[in-house]
């Protein structure tokens, strides 16, 4: 990049939006921006979360990205929308400075892992599954049978590892300790305004609060600090009614931070 650019971009926001689920193609389209915005040596970033979660794994790369750009220099204040819940939470705990609407639905911290027993239903209609596995827990979770005493503790032990670093990501973004944390992070929901006195967001008001915040983090003239959006999700009509759906899922309350598709 041409060295006044680059002197341009250091005098500008850079914006980037996560919405709906966190997971494969927003993933990658969110990395691929946060390498942007560290090699154009953007002073601030306004993330824009809009997200009900996700998967494990691509939230917390995210979140990771997100702790590099840091380190690099760069600021980052998140904005959420609508809702950021779940793991929306754990990728905007990775923000300098979190603002929410009043009226945002966030929280959701926890871990579910969720299968079917549909065991009477298949023998009613004859229908058997025949396994062949090289060890015992192989087919855990298979819709053909319940879970047995050691699977049950086998999959806790999942949960419980994966709600630790939760909740450990959490209390250090924010800033709390992990037992005031844990307190509250039992799955249940927020608004923002709750939120705010638990001390997961730190200002009420919209994405342009979140701009004159992150401008004054950087700075900058907020006059003349608009900022420039980097990886665009580009979406067709059934993606967009899809998200939706997904959207609304996580406001019925099916938390998304561990999933089993």
């Amino acid at each position: 990049m041409p060295w006044p650019l680059r002197r341009f971009r250091r005098k500008r926001i850079a914006r980037i939006c996560l919405e709906g689920p966190i997971a494969g193609a927003a993933r990658t389209r969110v990395l691929k921006a946060l390498l942007q915005v560290e090699e154009q040596k953007f002073p601030v970033l306004l993330l824009r979360i809009d997200s009900p979660g996700g998967t494990v794994g691509d939230s917390q790369e995210i979140h990771q990205a997100l702790m590099r750009l840091r380190e690099s220099g760069c600021q980052v204040v998140a904005s959420y929308g609508n809702i950021s819940a779940s793991g929306g939470v754990y990728v905007g705990s990775a923000a300098n400075r979190v603002v929410a609407n009043a009226g945002t639905i966030t929280g959701s911290i926890g871990v579910i892992l969720r299968g079917n027993n549909l065991e009477k239903l298949l023998k009613r209609i004859g229908v058997r599954f025949e396994t062949v596995k090289s060890g015992e827990f192989k087919d855990i979770l298979s819709p053909d049978k319940p879970l047995s005493e050691a699977e049950r503790e086998i999959l806790q032990a999942l949960i419980n590892s994966s709600y630790g670093q939760f909740v450990q990501a959490v209390a250090t973004g924010r800033g709390l300790s992990e037992e005031s944390v844990r307190a509250f992070a039992d799955g249940r929901v927020f608004s923002g305004a709750q939120a705010l006195e638990l001390g997961l967001v730190d200002l009420l008001g919209d994405e342009e609060t979140a701009r004159l915040e992150a401008a004054r983090l950087a700075g900058l003239d907020p006059k003349h600090s608009r900022p420039v959006t980097l990886g665009r999700q580009k979406q067709g009509f059934f993606q967009r009614l899809r998200q939706q759906f997904q959207l609304e899922l996580g406001l019925g309350g099916q938390p998304l931070w561990l999933y089993r598709p």
